[in-house]
């Protein structure tokens, strides 16, 4: 009887249709996706559930970064910046509409800080050396005020109608690199966006640019402790579709006879800003964020926060020079400090 019993069950089942097994849907979790890219690295956080469609997407950004990279770096011959350098006080250089535009806003910056901002501080590469060819060797003062004359914004000339860029004087030479990676960024999300994109965190060095949410959740982002490990926050806040830019007399730099020598220069001085540690500037856009970071943290907090307060939708978290936090008043109820920032030089 059994028998007779499993027999009909198995040409029933066999009869009828087949039975699939239907695997659930991948639920949205972090996808993570990192690179290098303008000499720092690039990590793009994506909350989602489209494996493929968030790989595809990330290597857009990093080839976008690539190419806007390839324009506007220094460490090349043939980039577009080097070529205006090359041609300092002889000609004037066409160049990509990219290009174009962020030489015109950092010029912009630099009539609006008068002067705290200048690309023209280019001219000191080779002489204080902070990047590949750091040696921990101060340089030569008597050099140092020679090139200082070389530092001017109001010599950069831009012709908007013939797209041409140009240095006035022989020796000048400009650098992007306080400008550069915020317009990357904001161009790096405008692909995202394309791909359908909309809950990320896209980091590249210290600029980034937060978007919706992790769920239903908001991202939490750190600012990292100038004198503590690397991966140390000593504060956290909630972000969304906004640009977070930290700026730090850390990331490049060395101490020599306990005194912090780092890249961010006072074009007054020519020597480090020494009012700031670091300066996290919160902005709707990457570009904004990324240049006026650099005026802050030469100003310092007790000169720069009368700004911060007048400009819209635009705040700051400064640890000054004596290792003391100053948090701008649109970011008091939001910021959480974790542990008061690690003390040294």
């Amino acid at each position: 009887m059994r028998a007779a019993y499993v027999a009909l069950v198995a040409i029933a089942l066999s009869s009828g249709p087949a039975l699939t097994w239907a695997a659930p849907d991948p639920a949205p979790r972090k996808l993570v996706h990192t690179s290098k890219a303008m000499g720092t690295s690039v990590q793009i956080t994506i909350w989602s559930d489209d494996e493929d469609g968030a790989a595809q997407a990330a290597t857009l950004v990093f080839a976008e970064m690539d190419r806007l990279d390839r324009m506007m770096t220094t460490w090349t011959a043939d980039s577009e910046v080097s070529r205006i350098n090359a041609a300092a006080g002889k000609a004037a250089i066409k160049v990509s509409a990219e290009t174009l535009a962020v030489i015109t806003r950092a010029l912009e910056v630099s009539k609006a800080s008068r002067g705290l901002f200048d690309i023209t501080v280019g001219v000191y590469a080779g002489l204080w050396r902070f990047d590949e060819d750091m040696d921990g060797n101060l340089p030569d003062p008597a050099e140092v005020e020679a090139r200082r004359k070389l530092v001017a914004w109001k010599d950069v000339v831009v012709d908007k109608k013939r797209q041409t860029v140009k240095l006035r004087r022989k020796g000048m030479k400009i650098t992007l690199g306080g400008i550069a990676k915020g317009f990357a960024v904001d161009r790096a999300v405008a692909v995202l966006v394309d791909a359908g994109l909309s809950d990320f965190i896209l980091q590249v060095g210290g600029d980034m640019y937060v978007s919706g949410k992790k769920g239903t959740a908001s991202w939490v982002v750190g600012i990292r402790d100038p004198r503590g490990p690397r991966d140390q926050s000593f504060a956290v806040a909630p972000v969304e579709d906004h640009a977070f830019s930290t700026s730090g007399d850390y990331e490049r730099g060395f101490v020599k006879d306990g005194v912090r020598y780092h890249h961010i220069l006072d074009p007054r001085t020519a020597q480090p800003a020494r009012a700031t540690r670091s300066v996290t500037v919160l902005a709707k856009d990457a570009f904004t964020a990324d240049a006026w970071s650099k005026v802050l943290f030469i100003l310092g907090a007790k000169e720069a926060m009368p700004l911060v307060e007048r400009l819209p939708d635009f705040e700051a978290v400064f640890v000054d020079a004596d290792n003391k936090v100053h948090v701008s008043s649109g970011l008091k109820d939001k910021l959480t400090i974790l542990a008061p920032p690690t003390p040294g030089p």
